[in-house]
C-alpha cells in the first residue's frame, strides 16, 4: 500500500491510483478533485442509492458493507490510499446494493461520476490503472469471502488488522470491538477473545478502543495465507501498469 508523506498538507498524489498517473493525465482533471474530510461512522451511499461521486482515500479508509434485513451485517472490502470507491460508476451501474462506511477517519478526495467517466473513457492509464484495481477488489472480495468460511476469528482479526494498518501512517485503530464484529460477522463476545489472545501474545495492544499493533512480525505469523494473497495480489496487478 502506499505510505503517507510525513507532512500535513493533503495532496491527490497520496493516493496510489492517482499517483500512478503521469502528469498531463492527472492535470486534466486535478483542480476537479475535490477534498473532503470524512469522519468515522459517515455513510458514503447506501444501498441503492446514486452514486453521485468517486473517491479516491488518502488517509481515510471505506468500508463495503452488506447490510441484512435483520441489521446483521458483514464487510465485503475495503478501499483505503490504494484504490477508489466507485467502482459500479464505470460498470454502468449507478447503484449498489452494498453499503460504504468510513471505518477510519481521514482524508479523501472526490470527484463528480461524469468527469470519471469523461477520464475513463479517455482509454488512457487511469482507465488501465481502474480495470486492474477492478481485479484487485474481486480478489480481494473472494479472498473475503474464502476466509469467513474457513479461518478462525483470530486468524480473520489478524487479517483485518494488517489490511487496515497497511493503508494508515500511524498503525493505531480508533475501533471498538462491536465494530470490528459487524464487519467480520461475527459475535462481539468472539472478538473479544480473538483479541485478548493476540494481546497476550504481545501482538497487539487494545484499550478503550484503541487498536496498536505493537509487534507485526508475530501478526503476520499468525494470519492466514488470505493476507498475502490480497497485498500480492495487488502488488501484481498495479505494479508496472503504463
Amino acid at each position: 500500500m502506499l505510505k503517507h508523506p510525513t507532512n500535513e498538507q493533503h495532496k491527490p498524489e497520496q493516493n496510489y491510483i492517482l499517483a500512478a498517473l503521469n502528469g498531463p493525465e492527472l492535470e486534466r482533471f486535478k483542480t476537479q478533485l475535490e477534498p473532503v474530510h470524512l469522519k468515522l461512522g459517515d455513510v458514503i451511499y447506501g444501498p441503492n442509492q446514486p452514486l453521485s461521486y468517486a473517491y479516491f482515500p488518502t488517509t481515510s479508509i471505506i468500508s463495503l458493507q452488506y447490510i441484512m434485513d435483520t441489521g446483521a451485517c458483514a464487510e465485503a472490502a475495503e478501499v483505503g490510499n490504494e484504490g477508489m470507491l466507485g467502482l459500479p460508476i464505470l460498470l454502468g451501474a449507478n447503484a449498489t446494493p452494498n453499503t460504504a462506511i468510513v471505518q477510519t477517519a481521514g482524508h479523501a478526495f472526490r470527484l463528480e461520476q461524469n468527469i470519471l467517466k469523461r477520464e475513463f473513457n479517455s482509454a488512457g492509464l487511469l482507465q488501465r490503472l481502474l480495470l486492474r484495481y477492478t481485479q484487485a477488489m474481486m480478489t480481494q472480495m473472494f479472498q473475503t469471502a474464502a476466509c469467513n468460511r474457513h479461518h478462525t476469528v483470530e486468524q480473520q482479526l489478524c487479517r483485518w488488522l494488517l489490511l487496515t494498518v497497511d493503508r494508515i501512517p500511524s498503525g493505531e485503530l480508533l475501533m471498538t470491538q462491536e465494530l470490528v464484529a459487524n464487519m467480520l460477522g461475527v459475535r462481539r463476545e468472539s472478538i473479544t477473545e480473538a483479541a485478548g489472545s493476540l494481546q497476550n501474545a504481545g501482538c497487539i495492544s487494545y484499550r478503550r478502543g484503541h487498536i496498536s499493533v505493537l509487534d507485526r512480525q508475530k501478526l503476520e505469523r499468525s494470519v492466514c495465507e488470505c493476507y498475502s494473497v490480497v497485498k500480492k495480489e495487488f502488488i501484481r496487478l498495479m505494479s508496472g501498469v503504463h
